[in-house]
């Protein structure tokens, strides 16, 4: 993190702008909204300038800059707006002699601080900022969010400020008051507010205040969550939206860290992963873990890799919860079969190719892998293991064993979805060389069948990463 980001109450604050022209202009209009008091130093002012200086509490001083105005005049912040490079550094380095934040334009690195690309609902602020980096990126990410952020946030958070108060004195604990407004943020209050239903959006709030159950709110819940295969893009609105309102997350390895680092920032975050023969947490101790922290009344997030109920021991899970009587809720995830096979250019089913497909896992269970071989064996199917990276040799040899052609093609996809995606195409009696050779790096999807021949010329996604 290159800057710290805050927000500053600056009503009536004293601060100085070196120029007059554009530049300043537009550094001008943001001070005056946030009513800070404005001294503007230059030889001369834009008519924008001086017109401004008739309605708002600007003073304009025509003279040439000189640190002794830094010395005479006790400013909280400068912004050097000219376009004098010379002068803008001088007015950084006095500023930095008498202790005073200052903001150059255009020139990040002799600033103390930066402006953000600014998102305004009423009350609601984001800011966004590249750290210097690209300010017009920052205004195209500013653009996205305006679409996600529509006018009537504003309304919704004057609303939710009128009724700060009632909804405290109406609660016991802190806790109450905070899972009263998630919940209302994240049902029918919102959803009236946001389609302009502004009365009956009152009346519904006002309604929830005088019913509302302590008792009832401080149960705890449990979010089985699906993470997708490691792009982050692939999670769904409603993982999202329960990943942030987890107070304590419980995820796996097979999670990628930049979804990890979408979890509330402040949730208590616990590392379960499994690994072959390296079990951090046992599941029976998982499994316990959820219930323990749901009777305690926390929120909590179960984030799991791919889909929760394909080969992800999803259900164990929720059955332990609902004998224990614990509420939860399920939101399926993309499994990594269809994941990593589309970022590849393989379509698991084609009109051409295979009328069917079938998902297996590859874990080795005592060191033998027990499948019903022959009922894999079917004409245009294709195959997908999972887990299956150790197993290679075994499942290559019992397939061709009983009955599948030595030339069949197959892929092993490497850490699919993600930056370091890396695919190995074969044929099926060659493979188990490939591996060994290659040696490609947990977690991989391996995927036999016609469909395969299709990679080349249907594959999209590029990474660094090569075959």
């Amino acid at each position: 993190m290159k800057y710290f980001p805050f927000f500053l109450q600056l009503d009536q604050l004293p601060c100085l702008i070196v120029g007059g022209g554009s530049v300043a202009e537009r550094k001008l209009d943001l001070l005056i909204k946030a009513k800070a008091d404005i001294t503007v130093i230059s030889l001369e002012f834009s008519d924008y300038i001086l017109d401004l200086a008739k309605t708002h509490n600007i003073r304009c001083v025509k003279k040439e800059y000189s640190n002794k105005i830094l010395e005479e005049n006790k400013y909280n912040f400068v912004i050097s707006a000219t376009n004098d490079v010379s002068l803008n550094e001088r007015v950084a380095k006095d500023c930095k002699k008498y202790n005073i934040i200052v903001n150059v334009v255009d020139q990040p690195e002799i600033c103390d601080f930066i402006f953000p690309s600014i998102l305004e609902r009423g009350d609601i602020t984001v800011a966004v900022s590249t750290g210097g980096a690209s300010p017009v990126l920052a205004r195209v990410l500013r653009t996205k969010l305006e679409t996600m952020v529509p006018g009537s946030y504003g309304k919704l958070a004057e609303i939710v400020s009128a009724n700060r108060i009632k909804v405290r004195e109406k609660m016991k604990r802190f806790s109450s008051n905070k899972i009263f407004w998630e919940k209302m943020l994240n049902g029918k209050f919102l959803e009236l507010v946001l389609s302009g239903k502004t009365d009956e959006a009152k009346s519904f709030l006002d309604e929830q205040i005088e019913n509302f159950d302590e008792d009832i709110a401080n149960q705890g819940e449990v979010y089985l969550v699906g993470a997708g295969p490691g792009d982050p893009d692939l999670l769904t609105f409603k993982a999202l939206r329960l990943m942030q309102q987890a107070d304590i997350a419980l995820y796996d390895r097979l999670v990628h860290p930049s979804i990890v680092d979408l979890i509330r920032r402040d949730a208590t975050k616990i590392y379960v992963g499994k690994e072959r023969d390296n079990h951090v947490v046992r599941q029976e101790e998982i499994n316990e873990l959820l219930v323990k922290y749901a009777k305690e009344g926390k929120k909590v997030l179960r984030l799991k890799g791919g889909d929760p109920f394909i080969f992800g021991r999803g259900g164990e899970e929720i059955e332990t919860l609902a004998d224990e009587k614990v509420a939860f809720q399920v939101v399926p995830g993309i499994t990594s079969a269809s994941g990593c096979s589309t970022y590849s250019g393989i379509p698991l089913t084609h009109r051409d190719y295979a009328q069917s497909c079938i998902f297996v896992t590859g874990h080795l269970k005592k060191g033998k892998l027990e499948l019903d071989w022959e009922k894999l064996i079917q004409e245009n199917q294709t195959i997908v293991f999972y887990m299956g990276l150790v197993s290679i040799d075994i499942i290559c040899e019992q397939l061709i064993q009983h009955g599948l052609s030595e030339l069949t093609p197959c892929a092993l996809i490497q850490q699919g979805t993600t930056n370091t995606q890396k695919e190995f195409i074969s044929i099926l009696k060659d493979m188990p060389t490939v591996v060994k050779t290659k040696k490609p790096k947990a977690p991989t999807i391996f995927i036999i069948g016609g469909v395969v021949a299709l990679r080349d010329k249907l594959k999209w996604y590029s990474t660094s990463a090569a075959d």
